[in-house]
């Protein structure tokens, strides 16, 4: 009875990981649900010029081109977030990313992706993002996506200065 009831804990496990993996959290998509294809890319660039900032056991995680994910047409659904667009894709390509919810934003907040984190090369250091070369002034999991769009996620020194992403006034960095 013990090896039965084992098994079965087993199934089910097993399911579940899969369910997980595979839908990655989300329900189903309904039948009439737009499909389409966004460009989206990951650069740390900034930092090719600026290993001095950051740790060297984290050297080795910067590409030599600077380019985590380079650009790429992936799909994206009607009513995704250019969130829900990255964070499937980091996953479907087994790059490390990691997050925060912050309410007071109603948003994401990105905190690392290749293991590259905020802070990493210095106070003013993370990861901003880019919309059809405009940075919007909230955060990425408020941004709807829509067909064509090139999204683009840059590792910044400055809080953005460095890439021509810096507003004053921003309610989120990323």
């Amino acid at each position: 009875m013990k090896r039965l009831i084992a098994a079965v804990m087993l199934i089910v496990a097993f399911v579940a990981v899969w369910l997980f993996t595979n839908l990655n959290g989300q329900d189903a998509l309904p039948d009439n649900t737009d499909i389409f294809t966004v460009k989206l890319t990951v650069n740390v660039s900034t930092l090719l010029d600026n290993f001095h900032l950051l740790d060297r056991n984290k050297h080795e995680l910067v590409p030599i081109d600077g380019v985590v994910f380079p650009p790429t047409y992936v799909e994206a659904f009607e009513g995704e977030s250019a969130f829900d667009v990255l964070l499937r894709e980091m996953r479907n390509a087994g790059i490390h990313m990691a997050f925060r919810n912050t309410p007071a934003f109603n948003s994401a907040y990105i905190t690392a992706i290749n293991n590259i984190y905020e802070f990493d090369a210095g106070p003013l250091s993370g990861w901003k993002y880019r919309v059809n070369d405009n940075f919007p002034g909230f955060g990425v999991s408020r941004h709807f996506v829509e067909p064509g769009d090139v999204i683009e996620l840059l590792y910044t020194l400055d809080l953005g200065r460095d890439v021509n992403g810096f507003f004053e006034g921003e309610d989120d960095d990323d």
